[in-house]
């Protein structure tokens, strides 16, 4: 995927949206490899999006990792970042895979799946 656009809407956008894109495959044109992420209300834009879980998004998408490994790099409590990811996972804005690790189980690896994230309000 390269973008994923994170902002503010509700069901006419999201149904424009689709009706753009059911255009572009009715009339055979590229579809762009893109995820949209809307919040119906600007304070749950906020609630979802706050300073340290931009600070985890962006340390997520410099190097997906584990969520020890991104608590070690951003120097916060594992339980904390695991809360806060969640959020962003539940969000739709970072993707979790379980690895398995050779031996002993398996981890969560997390990541961005977007080459670009934009973030964008109109009030």
């Amino acid at each position: 995927m390269k973008k994923v656009t994170i902002g503010l809407g509700d069901e006419n956008d999201f149904f424009e949206r689709g009706r753009r894109i059911a255009k572009a495959a009715d009339s055979s044109e590229v579809i762009p490899e893109e995820a949209v992420v809307t919040f119906g209300d600007p304070v749950e834009l906020v609630r979802a999006l706050t300073p340290s879980r931009l600070e985890l998004v962006a340390a997520v998408k410099a190097k997906p990792d584990s969520i020890q490994g991104i608590a070690d790099r951003v120097h916060r409590d594992r339980s904390a970042v695991r809360r806060d990811l969640q959020a962003l996972i539940d969000a739709g804005i970072v993707l979790v895979e379980r690895r398995v690790l050779p031996g002993h189980g398996t981890m969560k690896f997390l990541q961005v799946p977007a080459k670009k994230v934009v973030l964008q309000a109109v009030l």
